[in-house]
Order: C-alpha cells, then sequence, then structure tokens
C-alpha cells in the first residue's frame, strides 16, 4: 500500500509570495505620482455668476424658459462674439475651455461658471460673459420678447476647485492598487495553468514507466529434445 502523501499543486502565486510585493509597490507608486501630481500642478478657481431670462411687455411668460435653454447653449460664442474677452482679459479661446453654463429645467436661470488660475481672473470671466448675455439680449429684445438681466454677481472664491495633493496622492494610491491587483490575478493564473500543463505531463510519463515495468516480458520457451 502506498502511504506517500499526494502532493497538492498550489497555486503560482502562493508558491511565490514574492509576487505580492507587487501590491504595496503600485500603490506606493501611484500615491507618489498623485501627489506629485496634485503639488505641481496650478490650482484652479471658480466663481459662477447667475443671469435671468425675463419677458418683455405683453409676451408669453412660458417663452423667457425656452430662450433660457437656448441662451446658455450660446452663451460662449455671445461672449466670444461680444466684449467679454476685452472685459475679462484673456483670449477667445480661454473663454471657450474655462467657461461653462448650466440652465435650469424649471426657471429662466443660467449660471455661468469660469475656471482660472487666479481668483480675480474667473470673477471677471464670469461676469464678462454675464455682461456679453445681457447686452446681446437687449440688442434683439424686440424680435425675441425677452431680456436677459444681471441676478447675481460673482463671488471672489477663497478655496480652490481643483483636488489638494493629499486628495491626489489618495486617488494615485487608489489607482495603484488597483493596477496591482489586477496584474497579481492575472499573472498567476497563466503561471498556474502552464504548471498544471507540466505536471500532467509528468504524471502521464510516470504512468506510462509504471504499466511498462508492470508487465513481464516473456519468457524463452525451454527447448525439450525430440523422442526418438
Amino acid at each position: 500500500m502506498n502511504t506517500t502523501p499526494r502532493r497538492t499543486l498550489l497555486p503560482a502565486g502562493l508558491r511565490t509570495p514574492g509576487r505580492w510585493a507587487v501590491l504595496p509597490a503600485a500603490v506606493l507608486a501611484g500615491a507618489v505620482l498623485g501627489g506629485g501630481y496634485g503639488a505641481l500642478k496650478t490650482p484652479q478657481y471658480a466663481a459662477t455668476s447667475y443671469v435671468i431670462v425675463v419677458p418683455a411687455e405683453k409676451s408669453d411668460p412660458a417663452a423667457a424658459l425656452g430662450f433660457a435653454q437656448a441662451y446658455g447653449r450660446v452663451a460662449t460664442d455671445i461672449a466670444v462674439t461680444g466684449d467679454a474677452q476685452v472685459w475679462a482679459g484673456v483670449t477667445a479661446d480661454t473663454l471657450r475651455r474655462n467657461v461653462q453654463a448650466a440652465t435650469s429645467p424649471d426657471a429662466p436661470m443660467i449660471s455661468i461658471t469660469a475656471k482660472a488660475e487666479k481668483p480675480a481672473k474667473a470673477v471677471s470671466m464670469a461676469d464678462g460673459v454675464a455682461r456679453a448675455l445681457v447686452l446681446n439680449s437687449s440688442h434683439v429684445a424686440g424680435s425675441t420678447g425677452v431680456k436677459v438681466v444681471q441676478f447675481s454677481r460673482a463671488t471672489k472664491p477663497v478655496a480652490p476647485v481643483s483636488p489638494s495633493a493629499p486628495l491626489s496622492a489618495l486617488v494615485g494610491g487608489c489607482a495603484g492598487g488597483l493596477l496591482g491587483g489586477l496584474a497579481l490575478l492575472v499573472r498567476p493564473r497563466r503561471a498556474a495553468a502552464r504548471g498544471e500543463a507540466r505536471h500532467s505531463r509528468q504524471a502521464a510519463a510516470a504512468s506510462g514507466a509504471v504499466s511498462s515495468a508492470a508487465v513481464p516480458a516473456p519468457a524463452a520457451a525451454a527447448h525439450q529434445p525430440e523422442a526418438v
């Protein structure tokens, strides 16, 4: 009776525990890269100005909501064609890239948010676009039946909206840990598949050798002299 314990094929990740060092190394690398990016990147400040679309005399009040949606879609175009870039002291491309307009589905109000590296610049950009909308609406109020008025001027931001260095390090560490974990999940499976295939071939070869040894060779027939 064979009492030799049966070998258990362990996963490659368990047979080589040094591979698990990839995970903390990936987390550390991601945290360092994320923290460095957050520390070196110039902080961005955001300022928001609000305008409201009001109907003119003898106009349908419901039309103000529709025109608010339309003005919100073309806010940056109107600002570029107007004097907003002069008032804000920036180029037209800067306005297009750093100014966003948002509308409300149930109120004729438009919020204009501008981002810049300096708080005062963000305020001037937001108010400049709002002023351009007000002037443009006054020029076409006779045909549209509505006009845009200033509802609230932008206030100077006191804190940046861009992620800080600790937050960037945390996000980078999470991303690094995720990538490291994926690498550990993929590589051991491939190595384990190769190990299992090799073990199967070795087991097949061993069983074939045992079978060959167990079959006795045919004995040579004894030569007997013929009777006279």
